[in-house]
Formats: structure tokens, sequence, C-alpha cells
């Protein structure tokens, strides 16, 4: 049975940076599910086809394609995101992906509730929305991206309203979810909370 890690969280508070991180110490699988939207996203506005197609038929070398950081494709998949056809169909790809390795990390905005509701280890990754503006500011900013930060604050709380009031799986946080306000945290700081805990619920199940 795989070890799984959920983590949850707005955007640009630092759950896809710790994810990674924790893929990599612990040397498990990892999935940024926000990309699985993205990809949809993007090929549904390159080929017309309808999202819940694209969904249906989405691969892993999807994933891989070099715009699904970019703004027009993000707005897009905050879109699509609310679409219960659309989830329904990525569901079992992230279900799939959880358990088909002995460690998993994935990371998202409903890991914890609904994909992996019996995940080892839950986390929910927030911080101010006015932190988080900034640090997804200057993502964009080194891309060579321009928009300007009042633009990204506004995009931020409109995302967060998307993602938390949809009708089918909104981001919550779990209720046996660890939560980590990175708002005043280094990102090394957040990574070895998030490592404890992790090697703690390791120590614990081994010793069962």
């Amino acid at each position: 049975m795989s070890f799984v890690v959920a983590i949850d969280g707005p955007a640009a508070a630092g759950k896809g940076t710790i994810g990674l991180k924790l893929a990599k110490i612990f040397d498990f699988s990892y999935l940024d599910t926000g990309l699985l939207y993205r990809a949809v996203a993007s090929k549904a506005l390159e080929t017309g086809v309808f999202p819940e197609i694209v969904a249906q038929n989405l691969h892993e070398k999807d994933l891989l394609k070099s715009n699904l950081r970019d703004l027009n494709v993000a707005k897009e998949a905050s879109i699509i995101a609310a679409v219960p056809e659309v989830r329904l169909a990525l569901m079992d790809f992230q279900k799939y992906f959880s358990e088909k390795t002995e460690g998993a990390v994935l990371d998202g905005r409903d890991i914890g509730t609904v994909i992996c509701p019996k995940a080892d280890v839950k986390f929910f990754i927030s911080a101010d929305p006015n932190v988080r503006a900034e640090r997804r500011f200057n993502e964009l900013q080194a891309r060579g991206i321009k928009t300007n930060l009042k633009i990204v604050y506004e995009e931020i709380l409109v995302r967060d309203r998307m993602d938390s009031n949809r009708e089918l799986s909104p981001m919550r946080k779990a209720d046996d979810a660890f939560l980590i306000d990175t708002s005043n945290l280094s990102i090394i700081e957040a990574i070895n909370i998030a490592k404890k805990l992790v090697d703690k619920v390791i120590t614990e199940k081994s010793s069962i």
C-alpha cells in the first residue's frame, strides 16, 4: 500500500515547492494536480474541443507542455476546474497516481478531502493573500511575463473565491490536516516543519 502525502491550499502559498521537496526527500512520486487542469485548459484552448472530452483523454505527456504556466491557461484552468464533469474525469487519474508507487505526494485543492481522504499525512498550506500575490508577481516577473501587483492580487482573490465556493470538491482544510501558514516562514522553514511531521507519521506507522 502506498504512503500518501496530501497537500492542499490556495495559489502561491508554497504547496508545490513543499510537495516537490518532500517527494525528493522521501523518494516519493509527485503530482501537481493543478497541472492536470492547466493541461486540459491548454488543450481545449488549442483544439476547441470541450474540456470534458479533453479531460477524459488526458495523457501524462500533456503535463509536459511549456505553456501550462501562462496566464491565459491559468485563467481558463480556474474556470474549467469548477466544471463537475472535468473534475470527475480527472479523479481516477489522480487516485491511480496515488496508488501506483510505494509513496506519493499530491498537491492541489481537494486532495485531502476528496482524492485521498485516507492519506497518511495531510497538509493545508496557506498564507496571507498579499504575501501570495507578491510571490506570484515575482514569479511572473522572473519568467518575463508583464503584469502588475494589483492585477495579480485581484486574480488571486478571484481564484480563491472560485476554488472555495464551487459546488463540487471545494477547497477546504480537511479536519485532520496540519495547517502551515507560510506568511512569515522561509521556504526552508516550511519544508522542515512538513518533513518533521512526515517523519513522525512514518515512524509511528513503522512501529505498529
